[in-house]
Order: C-alpha cells, then structure tokens, then sequence
C-alpha cells in the first residue's frame, strides 16, 4: 500500500493503516503491560521512515530506544515470519530529546501570554469567579502593554490587580482582593512543583518539531515525561497548549496523502480527569478543527471512556489491547470498547478483548474513503528500533549533536510586567516622597511669614497640599497622577 503503515497480521492477512487518514486521528487503548507503548513506537518510526514528523510524551522512558537499531532475538524473528515481513531491516529514528526541566533534552518553554488565561485557568485549579479575575488580568496587561512572560510577571500583575481593585470594580465587575490571593497562592504551589522553569524566554518554536533530517525522514521529538508526569496538571496543560499552538499558528491544508504532523498524546486520561465543562469544549474544538491543518492525534490511555464522548468520535483509528474484566468498572470498560468497534461476525469482540495476549490488538482503520474497517485480531509487527530504553551515555551524546543544542539552553529574562510594574511604582513613590518634601518646606515659609506665632489655622495652600497627598494613597489620587504625568500607568 503506498504510504500504509503496516501494523499487523491477522487471519485475513496483513492490516495495514493508510497514512494519509492519520489526521482522522486515532485511540490506542488497553491495560497496563499489553504493549501499548511498542504499539506507539511502531507507529512512530513508520510515520518517521514516511517523511512524516512526529511528536511523543515518553512517560516511562521506554520510547528512547527509538534512536537505535534494534537486534535479532528469536521472538521477534518468529514474528517476523508469522506476519510475511519480507522486508524488516533494524535501524534508528532521527530523534531530538525535550525536557522540561532541561536535564535530559532541549529544555521546553512558553510564555504566560502564549497560554493564555483558559489553560491557566485549569492549571491553577481556578473556579470561576477566579479564572475570571485571570481573564481581567490579562485583559488590562495588554491593553497597558505589559507583556506577561514568566511567573514573576503573572504574580506582579495580581498584585496590581489587588491594589486596584476598586477601580477595576467598576470598569469589569466585582474584583475582590480575596480572590486575587487565592490565585497568588495557586501560582506558589505550581512554582514549587517545577512550573516556574516552564515559563519564560526563548519559547518554544513550533517549527522544530516539524523537521526531517537529510535523508528525508521525519524528526520524532521526544518529551521526557517521567518527571513531569508526576505533576499531572502541568503536564496535561502542557500539552493540550502544544496541540492549541500547533492549530493557531499552522496554516489550512485539508486532506493530504501524509500528514504534517503525528501527535501522539500519553496518558491521555490525565488530561480529562476533573476537567470542567469548558475545557473539554475547547478541547473537542481543537481536535476537531486540527485536522485542517494536517496534524494527526493520537491518544493512549488504559480505557476507552477515559476519552470523553465528545472527544472519542473524532478518533476513527481504533487498536485495542488487552483488558482483563476483574471488577465491574471493567467490566464495563471492555463493553464499551467493544461497542467502539465495527463488529467482525467471526467472533465476539467482547470476548476477544479479554482473551487477547501481549502484542496482540483488535484493529480498525479507516480506508482512503474514512469507512472504518471490521475490526480485526491483529498481531502487532515488531519495532524496528530497539525496544526498551537507550542508556544514559548514548542518550547524552546523541543530545549534544542535536542540530538545536544551543537554542533553548539559557533563559532569557527580558524587560516585560514585572519589570515596568515596578519601575512605575518607584517612580510613583519618589513623585510621593517629592511632594512630602515640598508641603513641609511650604509649611515652615508659611510659619515664617507669620513670625513663627504658631498659629494653627492651615492656609489655603497648606489645605490643598495636604488633600493632594491624601489623594495620592488613594485610587482617586492615583487617577489624577496619572492624568497630569502623562499616564503613567496606562502608557503602553
């Protein structure tokens, strides 16, 4: 099949899936230790050999092996031959390595504009009176012109929003100080977790996960999730920002016999677990919408309703793995995985799915019309990469001649919200200090014209200076400043 992807054998021969249907997505599902994570590798590096870029969490680590060639052992040689691979040869992937943390790979960034106040929102486990103090946050940022990048810039503008909130009261609603605290608070605790690395300058370019090397083959990015996936918040914002990135700024492209890009998103359930309506709205958008663009998603997850309805008819490339029904929430899940699937009347999928052994998969794709096909009992092909882990020494070397060494290595903290939000506030308390000064010099000639007689009575000048200085601590004072100096605040 030209550009098919091999993925199996059954009895009815070899199953392959058509490349260019990859951006109807897909759904790689089943139990721990079924072989969902070889599944994935196997995908990846035929994506790969067909010029195609593809991006992957590896939450275990296992996926490294990618970027070796695998070796001969007696179990996959009798694959092999079980399925007629009559041309399997072990070689590498071209692969670049990401870490958030920037210990093992290219370190990954965003700004807190790029995020934007939604995605935050669900970082911060915000509710909605919260997320939507975020939104006026940001709303006054960039109509004032303050770029929020890091969370030093975030925080900075909380705060400004808390010492103005009677002001903002006014123009957008109720802003409470209480609420912008609770949100200060949220943002510690994803600092202390590690967010702060995965905020700020040089960002990530969308750009360089969609290489191919020399020979034409595609770049398969790599991001090391094995301490990330620890802080699950992070890490399913993190992505679903990558997906929104990769929708906004990639142009339309509609079907094609390959895709552009192959996203394949881990633990998928992550993302979905205690996702408020809203969320899983914008989520179902983008990948509904994605597909103009040329990217194919895929998400592996242990059970199909792990994926919200909503999401899961969008995911017309179905492999399940074994599920084994111990307890009645499994039982439940092979029902529904079964009912997922278009049935084969030579056997029960019901069944099947408990029956299944590690490497096997029932398997539907979908043909170049997007029909999916009867779902089959496949034996999955072997990677022809190493399966399992490359060691640390290999993993290093290969991350030193990365064409992007270099690129990402040291941060950037340039002049943006926190900066000129204090700038301005020095500037507004040396304005203060000034006039302290002159209304005590203007009381002391006051008191000297008078011949020192000690008189209480204020003067006219004395009363004005001293309800100008009132007005300054005040918010009331603060909008006079600004009208006389040229806006301080509000200049962009």
């Amino acid at each position: 099949m030209e550009n098919g992807i091999l993925l199996g054998g059954s009895d009815s021969g070899q199953l392959w899936l058509d490349a260019g249907m990859a951006n109807r997505h897909g759904l790689i599902t089943g139990a721990t230790g079924t072989g969902k994570t070889v599944t994935l590798q196997l995908l990846a590096e035929s994506f790969s050999r067909l010029g195609v870029p593809v991006f992957s969490a590896d939450i275990k680590g296992d996926l490294s092996g990618v970027a070796a060639a695998g070796r001969p052992h007696p179990k996959v040689t009798a694959r092999i031959e079980k399925i007629a691979i009559g041309d399997h040869a072990f070689e590498a992937c071209p692969v670049l390595f990401w870490d958030v943390y920037g210990e093992t790979g290219h370190p990954v960034r965003t700004t807190i504009s790029e995020m934007g106040p939604v995605l935050l929102a669900n970082l911060f486990e915000l509710n909605d009176t919260q997320e939507g103090i975020l939104h006026i946050a940001f709303r006054v940022a960039d109509e004032q012109g303050l770029l929020l990048l890091d969370l030093k810039d975030l925080r900075s503008m909380l705060n400004w929003v808390a010492d103005n909130a009677d002001q903002l009261s006014r123009e957008y609603g109720n802003v409470t100080k209480q609420s912008v605290a609770a949100i200060v608070r949220r943002l510690l605790v994803i600092e202390q977790a590690g967010g702060d690395v995965f905020f700020g300058e040089p960002a990530l370019r969308i750009e360089h996960l969609m290489q191919t090397d020399f020979s034409g083959r595609g770049v398969i990015s790599l991001l090391d999730a094995t301490r990330l996936s620890q802080n699950p918040r992070i890490y399913a914002t993190f992505l679903l920002w990558l997906l929104s990135e990769l929708m906004e700024e990639l142009p339309e492209r509609g079907d094609a016999p390959l895709p552009k890009l192959v996203f394949f998103f881990d633990e998928a359930h992550l993302l979905f677990d205690k996702a408020p309506p809203a969320l899983i709205e914008k989520i179902t958008q983008v990948v509904r919408l994605i597909r103009s663009k040329g990217v194919g998603v895929f998400f592996i997850s242990q059970y199909p309703n792990d994926v919200p309805d909503e999401v899961i008819g969008q995911l017309g490339n179905r492999i399940q793995h074994a599920l084994r029904a111990f307890t009645p929430r499994d039982k439940k899940a092979v029902k529904v995985a079964a009912e997922t699937f278009r049935q084969n009347p030579d056997f029960d999928t019901v069944t099947a799915i408990t029956e299944l052994g590690v490497g096997e998969a029932l398997i539907s794709t979908l043909d170049a019309k997007g029909v999916p096909s009867v779902v089959q009992r496949t034996l999955v092909a072997p990677p022809r990469s190493q399966i399992g882990p490359i060691d640390t020494t290999a993993r290093e070397r290969l991350y030193q001649r990365s064409p992007l060494k270099g690129s990402y290595d040291n941060p950037v903290d340039r002049e943006s919200a926190h900066e000129l939000l204090q700038k301005r506030a020095d500037e507004l308390e040396a304005k203060r200090q000034q006039a302290e000064r002159q209304a005590a010099e203007e009381k002391v000639e006051s008191r000297a014209k008078r011949g020192g007689g000690g008189s209480r009575r204020q003067s006219v000048g004395e009363a004005f200076t001293k309800s100008v200085m009132r007005a300054i601590g005040s918010g009331l004072g603060r909008q006079i400043v600004r009208g006389i100096l040229g806006s301080i605040i509000g200049k962009r």
